[in-house]
C-alpha cells in the first residue's frame, strides 16, 4: 500500500456516510468529478475497489468497511482534538477499548472494569461483547487493548497476546425468593428441578453436567443461555434455579431478589485478561489487574 493521503480519506469518509458521490460534493462543497478523481486515487492507494455501485447509490466493499472503520476512528480523534483545542482542557480522557467475552457474568465484567473509572487521570472505557475468536481478531489488528475472557488464550492461537490471570471463583445456585424454599434440601433438591442454564458448549455447562452426574441429580433443564445477564433475568421471574459465580453473590441476591441455594467449591471458573503486552503498562489496565486479583475469589 502505498503512502495514505488524508484528504483522500475524508472524501472516502463523506462518500461511504452518505452513500453518493453527488451527496457528499454537496456537503464537501466540491464538484463530483472532483471527488470520483480523488477516490480513484485512494483505491489505486490500497491497491482494491473500495465501492460497489448498487442502483443509483454506492455500497462498500469489504476491504471499504475496513478502511471506513479506521476513517471513523481517525477523524473522531480529530474531533475530540478539535473540541479540545478549543475548550482549553487540561486533561482529556485517555480511552480504553475492552472486549469482553460473552459467557462472562455481566457482574463480574463491571467488577474488574470498575477500577479504570476511578483512577485520577480520566479514562472513557468502551466495551464490546463477542466470542473469543471474534474479540481475538479485534486485539489482533489493535481496535482492542484487552480481552476479559473465562478461558485462556488457546494453545496455538495465530494471535501474539499473553494471559494475565485475574482469579477464580466457584459456582452457587440461586432461586427466585418465591420459590427458594422449594429447594431447600440442597444438593438433593435439585432433581427434577427446573433448571436455567448455559448452553451446552460453554466450559461452565460441562462442568455443571459432569457435577449433575457424581451428585446423581437429573434437573429438568428449561431454558439454555448464551448470555448470562439473560438467565438471571428469567432467574429473577422465578422460571428456574441458576448458577452464578460465588464471588458475586451478594450482587445477585439484592438485583435479582434470589436467594442461595447451595455453594459448590469443585466449579468455578476463572478470569483472565488478554492483552498483547507481556508486561503490562497502561495505567487502566494495571488497575484492572491488580484490583481483580484482590476482588475476586
Amino acid at each position: 500500500m502505498r503512502h495514505l493521503n488524508y484528504t483522500h480519506l475524508l472524501y472516502f469518509w463523506n462518500v461511504a456516510r452518505e452513500g453518493s458521490i453527488a451527496r457528499a460534493a454537496e456537503i464537501l462543497h466540491l464538484t463530483p468529478q472532483t471527488i470520483s478523481g480523488q477516490l480513484k486515487l485512494l483505491e489505486e492507494a490500497v491497491g482494491e475497489p473500495l465501492f460497489n455501485r448498487v442502483g443509483r447509490g454506492l455500497a462498500l466493499t469489504e476491504t471499504g468497511r475496513v478502511v471506513n472503520q479506521y476513517a471513523d476512528e481517525i477523524f473522531q480523534l480529530g474531533a475530540e482534538l478539535t473540541q479540545r483545542v478549543k475548550s482549553k482542557q487540561a486533561l482529556m480522557p485517555t480511552t480504553l477499548h475492552v472486549g469482553i467475552v460473552n459467557s462472562i457474568p455481566k457482574l463480574v465484567a463491571l467488577r474488574v472494569i470498575e477500577p479504570a473509572l476511578s483512577l485520577d487521570d480520566p479514562v472513557r472505557v468502551i466495551c464490546q461483547e463477542g466470542d473469543l475468536d471474534y474479540l481475538l481478531g479485534d486485539l489482533a489488528v489493535h481496535r482492542l487493548d484487552l480481552i476479559i475472557s473465562d478461558h485462556p488464550l488457546p494453545s496455538g492461537s495465530h494471535v501474539k497476546a499473553y494471559n494475565h490471570a485475574l482469579g477464580e471463583s466457584d459456582i452457587s445456585f440461586f432461586a427466585h425468593k418465591s420459590i427458594a424454599r422449594r429447594f431447600a434440601q440442597f444438593p438433593e433438591s435439585l432433581d427434577d428441578a427446573p433448571m436455567l442454564l448455559p448452553v451446552a458448549n460453554s466450559p461452565l455447562r460441562r462442568s455443571l453436567d459432569d457435577w449433575f452426574e457424581r451428585e446423581d441429580v437429573t434437573p429438568r433443564v428449561v431454558a439454555e443461555f448464551d448470555d448470562s445477564a439473560l438467565l438471571k433475568a428469567f432467574g429473577e421471574a422465578g422460571l428456574g434455579i441458576f448458577p452464578a459465580p460465588s464471588a458475586i453473590a451478594d450482587e445477585v441476591c439484592s438485583m435479582y431478589h434470589s436467594r442461595i441455594l447451595g455453594r459448590v467449591s469443585d466449579i468455578g471458573e476463572r478470569y483472565f485478561a488478554i492483552s498483547p503486552e507481556r508486561r503490562l503498562k497502561h495505567p487502566a489496565v494495571l488497575a484492572i489487574t491488580e484490583s481483580a486479583r484482590q476482588r475476586l475469589d
